[in-house]
């Protein structure tokens, strides 16, 4: 069993950044790509970014890419994305993922566990 727990949300004005963190439990983060995903009030959740489980491999979004980096330390069991630049289109809460054994993915049904997401406001 995997448990993912997000932090490093907030409010923050636009063009401001934030960086958040997924903390893992469990011994099984280095065999796990993970994700972040978010989904804004009445939209569907939508792809960010995933890494692979040696961080050799990144995508991203096309709406994210060039402002936010993700990355990984397997030694300390966490994920982070890097938000630059951030815009108000970006509001959303950000949910962690993880997918056991298998290749980066930008389908939410890849993603085996969840955190419980933390949320993102970006003011005008």
């Amino acid at each position: 069993q995997v448990q993912l727990v997000e932090s490093g949300g907030g409010l923050v004005q636009a063009g401001g950044s934030l960086r958040l963190s997924c903390v893992s439990s469990g011994r099984t983060f280095s065999s796990c790509s993970m994700g972040w995903f978010r989904q804004a009030p009445g939209k569907e959740r939508e792809f960010v970014a995933t890494i692979s489980w040696s961080g050799t491999s990144t995508h991203y979004a096309d709406s994210v890419k060039g402002r936010f980096t993700i990355s990984r330390d397997n030694d300390i069991n966490t994920v982070f994305l890097q938000m630059l630049s951030l815009h108000p289109e970006d509001t959303a809460v950000y949910y962690c993922a993880a997918a056991y054994g298998k290749a980066v993915s930008t389908w939410y049904q890849t993603y085996d566990y969840w955190g419980q997401g933390t949320q993102v406001t970006v003011s005008s």
